[in-house]
């Protein structure tokens, strides 16, 4: 018990009540379209071409329905309970009904009077089905279908949820599937099981998913244990990452190491005059650090609304470039203190991201990783042959790909190479159903693919370089199982008749 006490550790990832707080990350959900923002007083905020403000959301608790008033105010939805006993006046089919566009009394100028005046969408729908002449003639399946349309185009409901793994997975695979490589949310699950992700692990990832992946892998360890990320150019992208809110508590675990320098770590050449050579010689690098983290972070703002409408990219990519503008670190320098100050912040910037990169390189060095996950747009099989040697024996490993051709060739290499076993390349299907009383079916639209996985284990192999006679052993071996198969297929001599 003293010993617990003594070593606190991270707290847990939604401390305290679940209410919202300014600053946070949440999710706008409007029926099956998501969009992840940060909470901020005074910001507006554009979703499903509607804009209103966050203000009156903070101290409610996740999961609270609001509806958009005049002036773009959140109002919390009383849930109102709907008359059961009540029997519905519907027809027996629809086979007289024509859709002629004479059957609603209520003209677009009226629809747009009652708004002015202030009338909710619930009355705005109840006028609209007491002025249909063709509503009552209609199946109660017909007037359900309606209902819900009427509904969706006039009501402006909007639920608050607290992002995770799987909302904003299925977030990015609805509206920008090709920034996570058409990574589906089931194939994701898959990666996580496969790759035996839990709190404690060693874990290495190389991934080009915008950060999801990592994301993912940070919710399930819980901020224990320890990440190392592998980036290629000039920074890791964490764009999604960012949208799950994590607490500081949680990035103490998280290293990034540059890709380009695997190759020297691996010789034994690595060594940190290689990490500052590069920002040392020119001091337009400096500037240019500067310049792409500001890009990165403008990027993670348009990539948090790409569940937004297209008509109403414009002004959210304005209120982007307005916030980089007042930003006094990026433009403006002088402004903000004299531009010795400013090189020393650099210059701090840039020592404690080479001290990360150092720990991150001492723990590759250690070459006892827990798993690794590879999710990239690059080819995997240069990168899976290279980041094997940093992981332990009888370890996962997950490579994850959009296309098959790739983990094929992947998978010829592995098995030629060795040190690994149960290689396994995977596929998830994946159908969605509506389960509705006497109305439950498949979904007429279907995803057609969500990528595909190469999953395996690490052995040890140095006793078999280091002793030949293992090798002849095994060599001698494999010579008997080629020839076995040649005593099967003896012909069975061919009888006179």
């Amino acid at each position: 018990m003293e010993s617990s006490e003594e070593q606190p550790g991270p707290q847990p990832q939604y401390p305290g009540n679940h209410c919202i707080r300014d600053g946070d990350f949440v999710v706008l959900k409007r029926e099956d379209v998501f969009k992840a923002v940060q909470v901020q007083r005074r910001k507006k905020v554009t979703f499903e071409k509607q804009w209103f403000y966050l203000d009156n959301v903070i101290g409610h608790s996740y999961g609270t329905t609001f509806e958009v008033t005049n002036g773009g105010s959140l109002q919390p939805k009383k849930k109102k309970e709907e008359p059961t006993s009540e029997t519905k006046e519907a027809g027996t089919d629809n086979r007289n009904i024509i859709d002629d566009g004479k059957s609603q009394k209520l003209t677009q100028d009226d629809i747009k009077a009652l708004k002015d005046k202030g009338i909710k969408g619930e009355e705005i729908v109840q006028q609209l089905i007491e002025n249909s002449t063709t509503f009552r003639d209609k199946t109660e399946f017909a007037q359900d279908k309606y209902i819900k349309k009427k509904k969706k185009k006039y009501e402006a409901m909007i639920t608050v949820v607290k992002p995770s793994t799987r909302i904003l997975s299925v977030m990015y695979y609805a509206r920008e599937p090709g920034k996570i490589n058409h990574m589906r949310y089931d194939t994701l699950a898959q990666m996580l099981t496969l790759g035996n992700i839990r709190a404690g692990n060693k874990m290495i990832v190389m991934e080009t998913c915008a950060g999801l992946v990592l994301g993912a892998m940070m919710e399930r360890m819980g901020g224990f244990g320890s990440i190392i990320q592998l980036y290629p150019g000039g920074g890791p992208v964490r764009a999604a990452t960012a949208c799950f809110g994590f607490p500081k508590s949680f990035l103490s675990g998280l290293y990034e190491f540059p890709l380009n320098k695997v190759d020297s770590l691996l010789n034994g050449t690595f060594s940190a005059e290689m990490l500052s050579s590069e920002p040392k010689d020119n001091a337009s690098v400096e500037e240019s650090n500067g310049t792409l983290e500001e890009k990165q972070t403008s990027e993670q703002e348009n990539e948090d609304s790409i569940a937004e409408a297209p008509e109403s990219n414009h002004p959210e990519e304005q209120e982007t470039m307005e916030i980089v503008s007042q930003d006094p670190d990026y433009k403006e320098p002088k402004e903000s203190g004299s531009k010795k100050d400013y090189i020393q912040e650099k210059q701090r910037r840039q020592e404690e991201q080479k001290k990360r990169h150092l720990e991150a390189a001492a723990l590759l060095s250690e070459r006892n990783a827990d798993g690794l996950i590879v999710a990239s747009r690059f080819h995997p099989t240069p990168l899976l042959l290279s980041l094997l040697d940093f992981v332990a024996p009888s370890r996962p490993f997950v490579v994850y790909c959009q296309y098959k051709e790739p983990l094929l060739e992947c998978y010829t290499k592995l098995r030629e190479r060795g040190g690994v076993i149960n290689l396994r390349l995977s596929e998830t299907w994946l159908r969605n159903y509506q389960v509705l009383p006497d109305r439950s079916h498949p979904k007429l639209l279907m995803s057609g693919g969500g990528g595909y996985l190469l999953s395996g284990f690490t052995v040890a192999m140095d006793n078999l370089k280091a002793d030949p006679s293992l090798k002849s052993s095994t060599s001698t071996l494999e010579s008997h199982k080629t020839e076995e198969p040649a005593a099967k297929k003896r012909k069975c001599p061919e009888s006179d008749s």
